[in-house]
């Protein structure tokens, strides 16, 4: 899969859109069922077509950019995506910069300008409510209107559903917010996960018994905070079950969102390495201590909460 950041390093010359493209645009945030299924389409009208299947989306997010940290919790970072999406059959996936300059770009303009001219697309898959240029005066009838204009074919890419629930990012950020891991699960077709990379911390666990491999959280808004039980998926392959922390860390002042995650039955190194963090149960809220003893007294619980929940699984499936 090919990635272009920005339109000004996109070349319409290029050999595999020398015939145009298949185009969705969108967030693409947690590609979830939903997403999976657009997706899925896109690339079998894309084979018919003998055109490459590009998919283009944007950093920030616009709400994020409009919102700042009360823009919704993002549920993927843009690394993590690219991987999700290399795997469902995406050419080219093209990453706008979503500043001022864009925002201000008109509707008529971007499609005549970016779709037409520069991309060349021949098919468009897009959401009725998708909403874009000044004011948000772009839409899906316009898209209509200018692709029998300019000779491109506009699809609405429907939107899904599992046992009535509307598949979305949105309907995952609330499953994830009130807690409800399985359904989150459902939704997104796997179990929710953040993936990270081992830095240093303040190593404070370590001396009251309870190491941590600490993952900086380079997101505005997360979609889970408080205590749970883990699965991790280390660089070598191999799963260990644990218990982590994600949140501001209020008993030792902290600042910034941080997910510490204690491993049980390891004595390894981890720094450096990215790991995989699977969410299995929530345990508790995060919440301020009078002391570290007591911080320390409330860890060993949560250790021992999510070491039984561990063990009946293991007992209910052998």
């Amino acid at each position: 899969m090919q990635l272009i950041r920005g339109m000004h390093n996109f070349s319409s010359k290029q050999p595999d859109f020398a015939k145009g493209c298949a185009l969705t645009i969108g967030n693409f945030d947690g590609v979830h069922l939903g997403h999976q299924a657009v997706l899925t389409h896109l690339r079998k009208k894309a084979n018919t077509l003998h055109l490459p299947m590009v998919l283009m989306l944007f950093e920030p997010q616009p709400r994020e950019y409009f919102q700042g940290e009360q823009a919704p919790a993002r549920l993927m970072r843009l690394r993590d995506k690219l991987q999700a999406l290399s795997k469902l059959g995406v050419d080219t996936v093209i990453c706008v910069k979503f500043d001022r300059t864009f925002a201000q770009l008109d509707a008529n303009e971007f499609v005549r300008d970016w779709l037409v001219k520069k991309l060349h697309v021949k098919f468009l898959s897009i959401g009725d409510d998708f909403r874009f240029g000044t004011h948000r005066e772009g839409d899906f009838a316009l898209l209509q209107r200018m692709g029998e204009q300019f000779g491109f074919v506009v699809e609405d890419n429907r939107t899904f559903q599992l046992d009535e629930q509307r598949i979305s990012s949105t309907a995952i950020r609330n499953a994830l917010a009130n807690d409800d891991l399985a359904l989150a699960q459902n939704l997104l077709g796997r179990p929710y996960r953040i993936f990270g990379k081992v830095v240093h911390g303040q190593k404070l666990g370590r001396t009251i018994g309870f190491p941590t491999a600490n993952i900086r959280l380079h997101r505005q808004v997360n979609p889970i905070k408080g205590v749970y039980a883990v699965k991790v998926r280390c660089k070598c392959g191999e799963i260990f079950n644990g218990v982590a922390n994600i949140g501001q860390r209020p008993t030792v002042n902290g600042v910034k969102q941080l997910l510490e995650v204690h491993l049980f039955d390891f004595n390894n190194d981890l720094y450096g390495q990215t790991i995989e963090v699977e969410f299995c149960k929530k345990i508790r809220n995060e919440m301020k201590f009078p002391s570290v003893d007591a911080l320390k007294a409330q860890i060993q619980k949560d250790a021992q909460v999510a070491q039984n929940y561990f063990n009946k699984i293991l007992f209910t499936t052998v």
